[in-house]
């Protein structure tokens, strides 16, 4: 197998990390990263970026907040 570059390598980051490239681009990327410092690098920030998204999303508001959300969305579809 060949080292896909960086150029590569980062243009398709995202989806590498989210699982969505066929097997053939994922294991050319994860090549590269484990061989390149900089994209590895990349990698990590990507990830932990990931991880905090994904645990943000997991979180529920809290009530007072929600209730000033919901207010406020609808006093805007009211007024138009």
């Amino acid at each position: 197998m060949t080292d896909c570059g960086c150029e590569k390598a980062l243009a398709e980051l995202e989806e590498y990390l989210h699982n969505e490239l066929c097997k053939e681009d994922y294991d050319q990327i994860l090549e590269h990263l484990a061989g390149c410092g900089d994209c590895e690098g990349e990698a990590r920030v990507g990830i932990v970026l990931t991880q905090a998204v994904q645990r943000a999303c997991r979180e529920t508001a809290p009530e007072e907040l929600r209730t000033q959300i919901l207010s406020i969305v609808r006093e805007d579809l009211h007024s138009q």
